[in-house]
């Protein structure tokens, strides 16, 4: 996930639907906001994916940012354009970037997301907080 580009780039016709919400960064809080996206896509066709990548993100944000430490917090969000893609993210309170390349053998979730994404990134920074993101194309 170390793509810069963002998805700011050319405005699409289609109107955005937009969620954000934020929530104690806890693994159990994973699953409520898996549940707060599943409820904003009902009915979207790549919503299992989108949820899937943003549980990911989240649970990323939850073990591996400066957001685990007591009261931090992260943020998962959403846009939608209709007919054209969704977009995931989740923003943490930064920390060491430190992904894994896979050579140890173990799963990551990340190698999930690069999957099911048409993109995904990163943008901000250690001192500021990440933004993961993920683009899933609708078909």
């Amino acid at each position: 996930m170390t793509d810069k580009a963002s998805h700011r780039g050319p405005q699409v016709t289609a109107r955005a639907r937009t969620w954000y919400r934020t929530f104690p960064a806890r693994l159990e809080q994973v699953g409520q906001a898996r549940r707060f996206l599943a409820l904003a896509l009902k009915g979207c066709p790549v919503a299992d994916d989108a949820v899937l990548c943003l549980s990911e993100l989240a649970a990323n944000s939850v073990l591996h940012s400066r957001s685990r430490r007591p009261g931090g917090t992260f943020t998962a969000g959403a846009e939608v354009r209709d007919g054209d893609y969704v977009w995931v993210e989740v923003r943490d309170e930064g920390g060491p970037w430190n992904e894994h390349d896979g050579a140890d053998g173990c799963p990551h979730g990340l190698a999930i997301v690069r999957h099911l994404a048409a993109a995904c990134g990163t943008d901000g920074d250690a001192q500021t907080g990440w933004i993961a993101w993920a683009r899933i194309d609708w078909p």
